[in-house]
């Protein structure tokens, strides 16, 4: 028991552990003590450091304040040095625009006088050019003329000899043509004769044939047939006594023609004409229509009476060929005819 009171009594000493607790704490504060210590200590050197930077700074602020107390005093006085001198150049501006208004127009118009004068040079630069060009092509020219002028002489050198030989040939031909020329004129004249005889018995027959009508006359060398004989009034189709007419004259030109030797160039024209009365039908626009139809009518009929159409030939004369100047109904009657003439090619 002893023993065990002894264990007990040694376990409940707990003194040497507060002295260490407290010999740490103890250790513990005196490090706290030198840090602030040594904290207080660089803190001040930082301090003083920083007093002194800033009181550069405040002797630097102050030397920047004089300087710029300078500095404005020097621009007041630029300013006001600046002010006068652009007063002073506004002034002599102003000065010297009123000296140059009056050379400005002048100026003006000596620009207008240059240009008037350049475009008269290039005016004048290109009508020499044009003159330069005209003169070369002009050389040309002549030197073409002058070789075209050679070659003509030589031609007509040539020609001349040509017209030496065909003059003496022409002295020979013009007796051969005198000759030719006799021989036609004989020629001539027997086929006009010839003519003139056929159409003396074709007339003659035709007298014989017609007896005397009124209606029906030889004027010259044709045969003039009324065209009331033919046609009736605004119309070419031929009546029945027309027909009847037309077939005695087809039979005594069918009996002459085949008397008529083949190598005379004989023809019948049939010519229409009216008179000045106007005439508007659908048929027949104008007189031009109505006397070019009534000889077609005749030209068409002879054809059907065996007649050949290469000795038929048809012609419209309107009002424009009148045997009549009146303007009465029996003038009128005498200009509405169909004229028949027997005639050469």
């Amino acid at each position: 028991m002893a023993r065990a009171r002894a264990r007990l009594y040694r376990q409940v000493d707990v003194w040497p552990g507060y002295v260490d607790a407290l010999t740490t704490l103890l250790l513990a504060i005196t490090f706290l003590l030198t840090v602030y210590v040594l904290a207080q200590f660089f803190l001040s050197q930082a301090l003083s450091g920083r007093e002194k930077a800033l009181a550069q700074l405040s002797q630097q602020i102050e030397a920047l304040n004089r300087e710029l107390l300078g500095e404005r005093a020097a621009k007041s006085e630029l300013e006001t040095r600046l002010t006068a001198d652009l007063r002073s150049a506004n002034d002599a501006r102003s000065a010297a625009e009123q000296r140059l208004a009056p050379l400005e127009g002048e100026l003006a118009r000596l620009n207008g006088l240059i240009a008037s004068s350049k475009a008269e040079g290039e005016a004048l630069t290109a009508q020499i050019d044009a003159e330069k060009k005209s003169k070369s092509e002009a050389l040309s020219q002549v030197e073409l003329l002058n070789q075209q002028i050679a070659d003509l002489r030589r031609q007509l050198s040539q020609i001349a000899v040509a017209l030496d030989a065909s003059e003496t040939k022409n002295r020979e031909s013009q007796v051969v043509i005198a000759d030719l020329g006799k021989r036609l004129d004989v020629a001539l004249a027997e086929k006009v004769a010839e003519m003139a005889r056929y159409r003396s018995e074709f007339f003659g027959r035709l007298r014989e044939v017609l007896g005397n009508r009124q209606d029906v006359r030889i004027v010259g060398d044709r045969f003039v047939f009324q065209a009331e004989v033919l046609f009736p009034s605004g119309s070419a189709d031929l009546t029945d006594e027309g027909k009847k007419t037309l077939s005695s004259f087809a039979r005594t030109l069918l009996e002459i023609s085949g008397k008529i030797p083949g190598d005379v160039p004989w023809v019948l024209r049939v010519d229409g004409h009216t008179d000045r009365v106007p005439i508007a039908s659908p048929r027949y626009p104008s007189n031009w229509e109505l006397s070019a139809g009534r000889a077609m009518s005749v030209v068409k009929f002879l054809l059907s009476q065996g007649v050949g159409p290469q000795r038929l030939a048809a012609t419209g004369f309107g009002e424009y060929q009148p045997i009549d100047a009146g303007k009465g109904p029996a003038a009128n009657s005498r200009n509405r005819r169909i004229e028949m003439r027997l005639t050469d090619r």
